[in-house]
């Protein structure tokens, strides 16, 4: 058993929704969270500068006694997952697009035509595609960069009629023209427009990535036997610009559920914010 917390981090919010996974499935792990929402987004930026962001979170991760480091971010685990093992070759470092990539071509039928939306970076390098096509040959990957979602749900443009607009500028003809019927949230802001896809595209089957993560995550830490038995630490989530969207979110994706967080910006200045 290892009591230690796990530690997420993205390029900004949206690796927030892996959480709420995460304590269903785990309720007893704890969690530190880096959300870098100074530098977002990432999915525009050079790979250089992006490695060079990661390693600089991961490292302040390692330093505050992480078991265990999940990359909440497609652009990051696009980019920058050989190189944050390689740094830290004794801890163990988990991507997000492996697991869904495998999820996905497992559950595909032949014939299957899915669509992998996300940032620039992550589309540019076509990782996803690479990574089902290895695992079912039978199916066809169609891609597709949404850079606008990013900066729009940062700033909580999510349920109204700008969303919903820019979605369909994106996608209509993307999903019309490949015949799409398995959609893959190749970013993990994308689940808090989730609903939004459901409406406009009703007969689409859905992949996400933030959820499924967890099950490699779950099954990592059985095999490493370093689930936690009875931790006594709070979860504790950093922001690099503790903006009032950062803090809105944790109640759009907590909900109702009460949760005990602790913020710090980079003059790690403390604020509390409990349970709803």
């Amino acid at each position: 058993m290892n009591n230690s917390p796990i530690g997420f981090f993205d390029s900004g919010l949206g690796g927030l929704t892996c959480i709420p996974h995460l304590m269903k499935r785990l309720p007893g792990e704890r969690v530190i969270y880096f959300g870098d929402t100074a530098r977002t987004p990432y999915g525009s930026k050079a790979v250089s500068t992006i490695r060079f962001f990661s390693l600089e979170i991961a490292d302040f991760l390692v330093h505050k006694g992480v078991k265990h480091i999940v990359i909440a971010c497609n652009t990051v685990s696009a980019t920058s997952l050989t190189e944050l093992r390689s740094r830290y070759p004794n801890l163990t470092v988990t991507g997000i697009i492996e697991p869904a990539a495998e999820a996905t071509a497992n559950a595909a039928g032949e014939g299957s035509r899915i669509g992998v939306i996300g940032t620039k970076v992550t589309i540019r390098s076509g990782i996803y595609e690479k990574e089902i096509k290895a695992r079912n040959s039978r199916v066809q990957v169609f891609s597709k960069a949404c850079p606008a979602f990013v900066p729009l749900i940062e700033e909580g443009i999510i349920n109204n009629e700008i969303m919903n607009l820019t979605i369909r500028y994106y996608l209509d003809e993307f999903v019309g023209n490949n015949k799409i019927d398995t959609l893959v949230l190749g970013c993990t802001h994308y689940p808090l427009i989730r609903s939004n896809l459901e409406s406009l595209y009703p007969g689409l089957t859905i992949v996400d990535p933030s959820e499924i993560v967890i099950d490699t995550l779950e099954r990592e830490l059985r095999e490493q036997n370093a689930l936690a038995c009875c931790p006594t630490l709070d979860n504790t989530f950093y922001a690099s610009d503790l903006s009032e969207n950062f803090l809105n979110m944790i109640d759009t994706i907590f909900e109702a559920e009460p949760v005990k967080v602790k913020f710090k910006n980079f003059d790690l200045e403390d604020v509390r914010m409990e349970g709803k």
